[in-house]
């Protein structure tokens, strides 16, 4: 008989939370459950009912268990769980996943042929995908994803666990994980998702008395008053209340036959003279003892590689042939010992942790240590080459079989391959045990990788510290090189965190230690990075772009020159952009050197990287988006979400400036909420600066307001994006709103920030809007204009518009309207992509073409009425309409304007023109203001005020301003 419970007992409240969050999450309402509890406490337990109620509702289950081991393997109760999943089910084949398969091609075995590789996806953009893939397969039922053992995890699983458990509260999605409550960071996440209240969590206590006699009736098929009192008062004694020691306790009593059944009834034969087991290792030893010599050998073998274990590193280690070794893992399998793992066939698991420790102690000191060694010689002994996981295994078994400085080497070995493969968090874990157990010999260098590792992970304080603890190396030797790569890399990651001092420090570091006799490929990495530092507002050189650009090109050189592919795209990188100040051809050239190199050393990131830079180029250039479009698909091929979103802001904000409405909001919607997850915090700047932008084209102040706010929480206004933010998005609100002076404010506040901290960004009106306005007013002229003409901010299609109607303002100023009218003209046609601009720039000149006489101002003033007022700017058209009769021309009347107004006012009676004033009324401006926006009297405002307050029954300016802005809300 078997001594296992067939129902679960004592977990009433659990089972029932169970239930809800099943619920929940069928109706797209998803959460995150944690079971904590000590071993054997019935976690596991709970999970198996948990899918198997999924299972009943059709919900699909996702099943993975962390190592006991101590191996420390990325992502591996993640990619067990796919695989039980999709072993069975297939994988998923929906298109809205295409742009995550080869980021979860890391995952999904399945997925790995078709992907390109080598894009190191990070981890949250792993998590994100995760996070899309559960979506999917939960759009019927909802599912769940079950996650056991997290307190053995690895650090790049729990934090995926953390970005699933921030982010499913909409999903159809329920996390399930188990974890002790051991000290680590499994644990400090489940108690901070407490605090934050993101997610549910259960200790789960021992079983009571009465619980104890239900589980062990179950166990012996029988009802509770017929457990004798003596069995349950040594089970509800020793076992604690630990439903899996009950069963092994009561295992022990079977299979001694002190617990037998008689005459229909169970009865306890205690032998006074036996011994008796006083805890589970005795009883294991007791179990062991009954197994033929070959079985107990190849269970204490199984139990030396971990509470799960690879079928093929146990025969090496035992050397059974195939038949023998199979035979005996049936025999095990039948004593309900192991069991095999439904989620790698080359493996087999204890039915409990415990298990696999109970054996292990049950061995004297030094059979236990003889068994680890024999096990890592013939692991090492192997004819094949052994992989992370392996190598980590020999590294464990040396170690417990007292050989701590091999073992450190063989864990320094696996973590520097897992900081190459971008696995840096768990290269912090390998290498931080193996300096632990180094011998003094290899301290140095493992401390040296150790660093990299934490700078690479963010965590640079600890990486800097370790730097700091470092022995003095000799110079011009292997230590020192060694010890100057250190400082290099720790420096990129300082520039690449924008912490100018530390970067500055690593740099002036790693130039001591390499002395004078640098090596030129290490020049190269030391001026790239150099490069990109003084290119941070903060730093000393920070300004001086001419010396950084002429070491730059040095490096580019060295760099192809040595082979060093990656170092000459960080360099050609950093050329464009410090060329643009001399015009976009030779920051393409450039950039078209910089894909050559990529695609010539198969790097698909540096590639995506050069189109997406060549795409934005033609994309100011031309206001043309194809490259941006062709650098997209580029980085969706790749499943590279952050260079992908970086695009979306970039394409966004040129659907913007192309007046596409719909299209702008499509896509920052698309991205701007995944940006924020993965912390790509420059593309999320972007596309809130983009959403702000699209409000002001509009000429919805309110939603920019909103949109700014958010753009300023996110950092926006201590970025680089603040001249956008100020020329693209503020100026243009504010001229929509017919108000030049604050849009030239805006102007010019935009140009002070940029000569504090010079930029190549061209797009914030200083070459193109600024001049116009300026020139408008009489405040520039001529030489102003060609100054502006000779930069290479002039050759953007956006502000050609502009300066092409400022050069048109001056020919008619100086009496030539014939090439006043031809400027004009030509700038007009060639800014078809732009129409508000377009238009805009037509409203602004006519008032000097009508004054000076020349063009066709009144067609112009005309055609902008038009198009504001079916773009419902009715300030900017009624400045038109006004105009227009300034100069005595006829003005059409729009009698179609009753379509905008909301049905609960059109039925009261409410007019066009007295909309036009109620929309105004939620920014509660006074009548002399409405008067300006619309160009009619105060006095029309006045009428207009007072019959809105008799149609709508409000009873005074401040209630109606507020129903405004209620009308406002339900429009958005």
């Amino acid at each position: 008989m078997r001594a296992t419970s067939s129902v679960i007992v004592g977990r009433v409240a659990e089972t029932g939370l169970l239930s809800s969050a099943l619920d929940t999450a069928s109706r797209r309402s998803g959460c995150a459950v944690f079971f904590v509890g000590d071993a054997g406490i019935g976690k596991s337990r709970l999970a198996g009912e948990c899918a198997y109620r999924a299972y009943e509702r059709g919900m699909p289950v996702l099943r993975g268990r962390a190592t006991s081991t101590g191996l420390v393997v990325p992502f591996r109760p993640l990619i067990e769980a796919l695989s039980s999943r999709f072993r069975a089910a297939g994988t998923p084949t929906d298109p809205e996943l295409d742009p995550y398969r080869p980021a979860l091609a890391r995952l999904v075995p399945e997925w790995r042929r078709g992907s390109s590789p080598g894009y190191p996806e990070t981890v949250v953009e792993l998590a994100e995908a995760l996070l899309r893939l559960l979506s999917v397969l939960g759009q019927e039922h909802g599912c769940v994803i079950l996650l056991e053992d997290l307190h053995d995890s690895d650090t790049e699983t729990i934090a995926v666990v953390e970005y699933v458990i921030d982010n499913v509260a909409d999903l159809p999605v329920l996390l399930l994980g188990t974890l002790r409550p051991e000290p680590g960071v499994a644990l400090d996440l489940v108690r901070s998702a407490e605090r934050r209240q993101v997610a549910t969590v259960r200790e789960l206590a021992p079983l009571g008395d009465a619980d104890v006699r239900e589980m062990t009736a179950s166990c012996l098929e029988a009802a509770p008053d017929e457990v004798p009192q003596a069995t349950h008062e040594r089970l509800a004694g020793r076992a604690g209340g630990n439903p899996y020691l009950v069963e092994v306790l009561l295992a022990d009593l079977l299979d001694s036959g002190q617990l037998r059944r008689a005459g229909g009834r169970w009865e306890e034969h205690v032998n006074p003279d036996a011994s008796v087991p006083t805890g589970v290792v005795r009883s294991w030893s007791r179990r062991l003892d009954r197994f033929d010599e070959p079985v107990r050998e190849l269970l204490l073998c199984a139990a030396t590689l971990g509470n799960r274990f690879s079928v093929t590193v146990l025969q090496t280690v035992t050397g059974f042939d195939d038949r023998t070794l199979f035979s005996h893992l049936r025999s095990a399998v039948e004593a309900n010992i192991i069991t095999p793992d439904g989620a790698d066939p080359d493996r087999y698991t204890f039915r409990h942790a415990l298990t696999a420790e109970a054996l292990v102690a049950s061995l004297a000191p030094a059979e236990r240590a003889a068994t680890a060694r024999r096990a890592a010689l013939s692991l090492a002994a192997a004819d094949h080459q052994l992989g992370d996981e392996q190598r980590q295994l020999m590294a464990t078994l040396q170690l417990a079989g007292g050989d701590r400085h091999g073992a450190a080497r063989q864990f320094a070995d696996v973590g520097r391959r897992m900081l190459a493969a971008g696995a840096s968090g768990s290269a912090v874990i390998l290498l931080e045990r193996a300096r632990s157990l180094a011998h003094e010999s290899d301290l140095r260098s493992i401390t040296e990788s150790l660093a990299v590792s934490h700078a690479e992970a963010g965590e640079l304080d600890t990486a800097l510290a370790l730097t700091a603890e470092l022995p003095p190396v000799p110079s011009r030797s292997d230590a020192s090189e060694q010890r100057g790569e250190t400082h290099i890399r720790i420096a990129w990651a300082a520039v690449m965190a924008e912490r100018v001092d530390e970067a500055a420090g690593q740099i002036r570091t790693a130039r001591s230690v390499l002395g004078t006799a640098v090596r030129p490929e290490q020049e190269a990495a030391l001026d790239v990075v150099d490069g990109h530092l003084a290119l941070l507002p903060g730093h000393e050189g920070h300004g001086r772009q001419g010396s950084a650009q002429d070491a730059a090109r040095r490096a580019a050189a060295v760099a192809e020159e040595r082979n060093l592919p990656v170092v000459a795209c960080q360099a050609w990188q950093l050329l464009a952009l410090l060329s643009r100040e001399r015009g976009f051809d030779e920051a393409d050239a450039c950039l078209e050197r910089m894909l050559a190199v990529s695609e010539q050393h198969a790097l698909p990131v540096w590639r995506v990287e050069a189109l997406v830079r060549l795409g934005a180029n033609t994309f100011m250039r031309t206001g043309d988006p194809a490259g941006l479009e062709t650098a997209r698909t580029a980085a969706q091929s790749l499943g590279a979400l952050v260079p992908t979103q970086t695009v979306d802001g970039l394409l966004a904000m040129n659907a913007v400036m192309r007046s596409e409405w719909d299209g702008a909001h499509e896509i920052i919607e698309r991205s701007v909420a995944a940006s924020a997850r993965v912390r790509n915090l420059g593309a999320h700047r972007y596309l809130l600066l983009a959403s702000a932008t699209l409000a002001a084209h509009r000429g919805r102040r309110r939603d920019m307001d909103r949109a700014m706010a958010r753009f300023r929480r996110a950092g926006g206004e201590e970025s680089l994006l603040v001249p956008l933010q100020l020329g693209l998005c503020r100026a243009f609100a504010a001229l929509l709103e017919e108000d030049r002076e604050g849009a030239l404010a805006d102007l010019d506040a935009s140009l002070a920030w940029e000569r504090e901290h010079p930029s190549f960004f061209y797009l914030s009106g200083r070459y193109g809007l600024r001049p116009l306005l300026r020139i408008l007013d009489g405040r520039d002229g001529r030489a102003e204009l060609d100054a502006i003409l000779a930069s290479p901010g002039a050759d953007l299609a956006w502000n050609q518009l502009f300066l092409g109607l400022a050069d048109g303002v001056l020919h008619g100023r100086a009496g030539d309207a014939d090439r006043a009218a031809r400027s004009v003209g030509a700038a007009v046609a060639d800014a078809a992509a732009f129409p508000l601009a377009r238009h805009l720039g037509l409203r602004l000149v006519a008032g000097a073409a009508l004054a000076e006489k020349w063009g066709e101002p009144v067609s112009w003033l005309r055609a902008s009425e038009e198009y504001f007022y079916g773009a419902g700017i009715q300030p900017v058209a009624a400045a038109c309409r006004a105009a227009l009769r300034q100069a005595g021309a006829s003005v059409g009347q729009h009698r179609g304007g009753w379509d905008r107004i909301p049905a609960q006012l059109r039925t009261s009676g409410v007019t066009p023109r007295e909309y036009e004033v109620f929309v105004l009324l939620t920014e509660r401006p006074g009548n002399q203001q409405i008067a300006r926006r619309l160009s009619i009297s105060p006095r029309t405002v006045e009428k207009h005020m007072a019959s809105l307050l008799s149609k709508t029954g409000r009873t005074d300016r401040a209630a109606l301003c507020e129903f405004s802005a209620e009308c406002a809300a339900e429009r958005d």
